[in-house]
């Protein structure tokens, strides 16, 4: 497992939607780290714990943008395999992720 806090790794203060936004924008997540992460999960045939502990709170833009804008930037449905998240702190966050991937799979 290829794990990954965002907190700790990206930011504790995750930004708008897009990088034309602000800092931190979950466009540039996507970009700059879920991109790296797949391949990595990929070559090593392993799968990603992302941590969502630790910051400030998530914006629905950013996690909407990421996790469901993955699907559509990749146009890949197996995606949503690869991930597993974690949120001691927030659960909910977890299941609204998982609808966007499925929101954005539905799309394709």
């Amino acid at each position: 497992m290829i794990e990954y806090n965002i907190a700790k790794q990206y930011t504790e203060i995750p930004g708008p939607r897009y990088e034309s936004e602000g800092e931190f924008s979950g466009e540039n997540f996507r970009n700059a780290v879920l991109k790296k992460l797949i391949v990595m999960a990929r070559q090593e045939n392993k799968k990603i714990l992302i941590d969502l502990d630790g910051g400030y709170g998530y914006p629905t833009s950013f996690l909407e943008e990421a996790f469901g804008g993955i699907i559509r930037d990749l146009k890949d449905k197996t995606l949503i395999d690869l991930f597993v998240f974690k949120s001691d702190e927030e659960p909910l966050l977890v299941k609204e992720i998982m609808q966007y991937m499925e929101d954005a799979i539905k799309l394709l």
